[in-house]
């Protein structure tokens, strides 16, 4: 059950906030800022590649690994080279993962290694494999971790993570916001390096600025009726999200809302990009998720029965309104089945502030549905 008022107690959040998310969150433009400063200290923005990559590898542990490489095949665009490698091994900790170069993995290729934890022996092992193959070693890691031997072993450049004391103390959440910004950050500075996307510092910039301002319209200080990521969280208690997403970017924003929720918050979601959601969920809503299927609901005895879980339409788009959209389609097939529908769009922005948004407003809401839901 969610504690609605705990959503208007900013000192209740923060004593329920024992994993740091909340602050994570509402720091995520000044990680920028901190990441930005450290790749540049690390020398990203003097680098003069010959040339573009033919592939772009992407290692690292669990969804931080997955959301950034998600995210970086998205900006490169169209026949993106980036190729996220998964690890083998018998169970999700450090030691057990092992990861493997591609075959024709060469001296034409860049792999970048992205860990908030630094202490994966199979990642060590890979940037060896990747020097012995001739491949370009970059890794973004907490400073001092053992991969920065490897990587420097492997005359590859490590960037050191932007990380807070506080993070110190507790073993860090994959999809909290701060890993995401901080791994995500040099990775964008080197990509912009190789003309696979662009993130020049300014850019970078404009991110931070963006999710300042998310900051500040979602921050623990403002109140549910006027605070997008509050009222967000109150509206998925007890439902079963069904996040539709429409518009490039906005794909792995649904994704990493998925991904958020399950981990931080512990419910489960589902994702699909429209149009083709509204054939994939079309049955769901039509069943016994939808709003409709319990005729007595309005009679049921809130105290002793727990509520029926139904399901929630959530639509994240970064298109503007007018163009060629599937959107009054997934409103007229949610509408007709009685599910409710939320919706998120971000402001006017370059792709990357407004994907950079997207992210911010769901990261904040799966942190206040966690907090106020006890996870």
């Amino acid at each position: 059950m969610l504690d609605e008022s705990l959503l208007d107690t900013p000192e209740a959040l923060s004593e329920a906030d024992r994993r740091g998310l909340l602050r994570g969150a509402a720091e995520a433009g000044a990680r920028v800022r901190t990441a930005a400063r450290h790749a540049a200290e690390a020398g990203v923005n003097d680098l003069k590649p010959d040339g573009r990559p033919r592939a772009v590898l992407i290692a690292g542990p669990g969804a931080a690994a997955t959301h950034v490489a998600d995210l970086l095949g998205t900006l490169a665009g169209a026949g993106s080279p980036v190729t996220r490698l998964a690890p083998t091994g018998v169970a999700p900790a450090a030691g057990a993962l092992r990861w493997e170069l591609p075959g024709w993995a060469g001296s034409v290729d860049l792999l970048l290694i992205a860990t908030p934890d630094g202490t994966e022996p199979g990642l060590s092992l890979l940037a060896d494999q990747a020097y012995r193959r001739g491949c370009t070693v970059v890794a973004v890691a907490p400073a001092r971790a053992p991969l920065t031997e490897a990587v420097e072993g492997a005359h590859g450049l490590f960037v050191p993570m932007a990380t807070a004391p506080y993070e110190q103390d507790t073993p860090l959440a994959a999809s909290a916001p701060g890993v995401l910004w901080a791994l995500l950050t040099p990775l964008l500075a080197i990509l912009d390096r190789t003309g696979l996307l662009s993130a020049p510092p300014d850019a970078l910039a404009k991110i931070a600025d963006r999710l300042d301002h998310i900051a500040e319209r979602c921050g623990p200080a403002i109140a549910t009726y006027s605070n997008p990521a509050k009222t967000l969280a109150a509206e998925l208690a007890d439902s079963l999200p069904v996040i539709w997403t429409e518009g490039t970017s906005a794909g792995p924003a649904g994704r990493r809302f998925a991904a958020a929720l399950a981990e931080l918050a512990g419910r489960p979601a589902l994702v699909s990009e429209l149009p083709e959601a509204l054939a994939a969920h079309s049955t769901l809503l039509a069943g016994p998720l939808a709003a409709s299927a319990d005729p007595d609901d309005f009679f049921r005895d809130r105290v002793e029965e727990p509520p029926a879980l139904h399901a929630r339409v959530v639509l994240l788009r970064d298109r503007p309104i007018g163009g060629l959209s599937a959107a009054p389609s997934a409103r007229d097939l949610a509408l007709s089945h009685d599910t409710p529908i939320s919706e998120l769009e971000p402001e006017a922005g370059g792709e990357i502030e407004t994907l950079a948004e997207l992210i911010a407003v769901t990261d904040f809401a799966a942190v206040y549905l966690a907090l106020a839901s006890g996870a």
